[in-house]
């Protein structure tokens, strides 16, 4: 993943999982909740990058960010 200095609004990460939805099927319903609590811009802009391209990672890759994801959205509000 590279790096980028765009701030993602919370519509751009909701399209970007809705986006890859059929292929989080294990992660969409707590990337959903995790949105609905007011996620910092940090954490707005981590996600999205997670969930950018997500469909053609190969499987070591889509690993690693399924972990990313996990922690992330197990954090509490303002945690890094």
């Amino acid at each position: 993943m590279t790096s980028c200095n765009l701030n993602h609004s919370l519509e751009d990460v909701r399209k970007k999982l809705e986006q890859q939805a059929e292929h989080l099927e294990k992660y969409y319903s707590g990337c959903s909740q995790f949105l609905e609590n007011n996620p910092t811009q940090q954490q707005l802009n981590e996600l999205f990058h997670l969930l950018k391209k997500y469909d053609l990672a190969d499987e070591e890759e889509k690993s690693l960010r399924e972990r990313k994801i996990y922690k992330l959205i197990s954090q509490k509000k303002g945690e890094n």
